[in-house]
């Protein structure tokens, strides 16, 4: 095939991913539109929407950065990472606390909500990406310090956006509940320390695996996508301010009441603070034009010629 052509199909097949990813963005941001009409639109369709774009966005992505066998082992570090902790959890109270799930989130497997574990990859993903972007390493492969550093910074995104959103969940809309309660807004400190184990498990056995793999070099547009969506997701939990009929207070099961305007304004604060800290770093970290490998390189040049 002639350069000019494959360059045409290249272009048009970047076009097209980018559409696609697009699209599942797209039909995300109208999950967390609906929110706000949650007393006229089905709260399942609210769950499909808020899960399965940001899941088949992860599928799509990492196919492409890490060709089908990279993301379909993220994909199976990530299920089983959760699924394992979450199922541990549920019987033992290790990592996360004691709770249990309502019917919310739709059919369940063995106590679990499937729908719950999917939302491990969506999310999984994102962070990651955003991780790769801040320290500046998009295709190096991790060594060194960066095999660790890595997990410890994507982990640190994901849990920024439970820690937005599982008051929310838990105690406004009754997802799950936590039996004792939680010192949170309802919500056990040890929940936070599950997720941080949880995610840093399956993301230092990806990077593990990375150590040996390729990745594939992407358009920026491509690049800035996943910070998009992970600054979507922080949007939508601001527009919950909103949200109609919420109650003025609510009563953990530990029977302490906490006030709905104190917990829709911490998942604003979290939202913009942290979860919007993180998307812009990544944001302009991605719109360096040089890599920092490459800005070393060239001052190492410079100096040469200096010296010359």
């Amino acid at each position: 095939m002639p350069p000019l052509a494959k360059d045409t199909e290249d272009n048009r097949e970047n076009r097209l991913t980018r559409n696609l990813l697009a699209l599942l963005l797209l039909l995300y941001a109208v999950g967390r539109i609906l929110q706000l009409y949650a007393d006229r639109v089905p709260t399942l369709l609210i769950v499909v929407l808020h899960v399965l774009p940001p899941a088949a966005f992860a599928l799509l992505h990492g196919g492409f950065l890490y060709r089908l066998r990279g993301i379909l082992i993220f994909a199976t570090l990530c299920l089983g990472s959760g699924t394992f902790f979450e199922s541990l959890s549920l019987r033992t109270g290790f990592p996360f606390g004691h709770y249990y799930f309502t019917d919310l989130m739709g059919p369940k497997l063995f106590q679990l909500p499937i729908l719950l574990a999917l939302a491990y990859l969506g999310m999984g993903y994102l962070s990651w990406i955003l991780a790769l972007a801040i320290l500046g390493h998009k295709t190096e492969q991790p060594r060194g310090f960066r095999i660790v550093l890595l997990p410890l910074i994507a982990s640190s995104i994901m849990v920024a956006w439970d820690l937005s959103m599982d008051p929310v969940w838990a105690n406004i809309d009754h997802a799950w509940l936590w039996k004792q309660g939680g010192s949170y807004f309802g919500v056990p400190i040890s929940n936070f320390l599950g997720w941080s184990l949880t995610t840093y498990v399956f993301y230092q056995a990806f990077a593990l695996y990375l150590r040996r793999q390729p990745t594939q070099p992407l358009p920026s547009q491509l690049w800035r996508l996943p910070v998009l969506f992970y600054a979507a997701a922080a949007i939508g939990n601001i527009l919950l301010i909103a949200q109609p009929g919420t109650p003025a207070a609510i009563t953990d099961p530990s029977g302490r009441q906490w006030l709905t305007s104190d917990i829709l304004r911490a998942n604003v604060l979290v939202s913009v603070f942290v979860m919007g800290g993180f998307a812009l770093i990544a944001w302009i970290q991605l719109r360096s034009p040089t890599e920092p490998s490459q800005l070393i390189n060239a001052s190492v040049t410079q100096t040469d010629l200096n010296c010359q």
